[in-house]
């Protein structure tokens, strides 16, 4: 099996890193009680999704 010959200097190495960060997730304002969410899942804080109520949320 081959091996490499030289070792990738810290520049290159660095380099191939650049895009192995996280970024934030995404997120989107549900139409009916404005508070942020998911995008394109079901508000856990009215349970509307698409103008329709999909899951019962209890009130606390």
């Amino acid at each position: 099996m081959p091996n490499p010959k030289r070792r990738h200097s810290s520049r290159r190495t660095a380099a191939r890193r650049t895009h192995d960060s996280l970024r934030p997730a995404g997120t989107a304002e549900c139409p009916n009680c404005h508070e942020t969410k998911l995008p394109h899942r079901v508000c856990p804080h009215c349970g509307k999704y698409k103008g329709r109520e999909v899951i019962e949320v209890a009130e606390k």
